[in-house]
């Protein structure tokens, strides 16, 4: 399998896009370490993990905590001793007109999907310098590159995270460490069926 040996540390790991990362992840043949705020979310992707025969640690943790995502790297590094691959996906909404975001909506918005995603990328490179190869995939939008109303302090967090990826592409190449950002679209999640269930219909209408 493509991924054997290799060890993923996945951010947002219990749900949703990194839910689907980490069980692929497995399904080729990786290691994971499950990043997740939510004990439950995580400990259930784990358990599926271990159910198809895999590898997976969760550790809970925030990316608003610079520590967390040492901690996150820290697991990989003391139980399997590399990280080949960090997919920085936990990421946070935050709609409204911005005549009415509050400092409160853009430190909220900011701190996960930005800063976040760059405490998770310095937390996993030193490691992938060591061993000059690695992989970093950061969960972007296609709405960073669409004006859009409705959503302007979100889109524009996502278009920094296209940013840093270009950025760190180019610092870290000569490392043999790629950088990328994925910009999915529309991406039906545990999160989109909860709200369509609320409102009585499906999360396709809702797109």
């Amino acid at each position: 399998m493509r991924s054997d040996g290799k060890v993923a540390v996945v951010t947002g790991g219990g749900a949703g896009i990194g839910k689907a990362c980490v069980l692929r992840f497995v399904e080729e043949g990786a290691r994971v370490v499950i990043g997740d705020m939510s004990v439950p979310d995580g400990e259930v992707t784990r358990a599926l993990v271990e159910q198809a025969g895999g590898e997976a640690i969760y550790v809970e943790g925030n990316v608003v905590n610079e520590s967390d995502c040492h901690a996150w790297a820290s697991a990989a590094l003391d139980a399997w001793g590399r990280i080949d691959m960090l997919v920085a996906n936990a990421g946070a909404r935050v709609g409204g007109s911005i005549l009415d975001a509050t400092e409160e909506d853009w430190e909220i918005i900011v701190s996960v999907n930005l800063r976040g995603v760059a405490y998770c990328c310095k937390a996993a490179l030193p490691a992938m310098i060591k061993q000059q190869s690695g992989s970093i995939v950061m969960i972007s939008s296609a709405n960073a590159t669409v004006g859009r109303s409705g959503m302007p302090l979100y889109d524009a967090t996502k278009a920094g995270v296209a940013s840093l990826a270009r950025s760190l592409a180019v610092a870290h190449g000569k490392d043999g460490i790629r950088a990328n950002a994925v910009l999915p679209g529309y991406t039906i999640t545990d999160f989109h069926e909860r709200n369509a269930a609320k409102r009585g219909t499906t999360p396709e209408e809702m797109r």
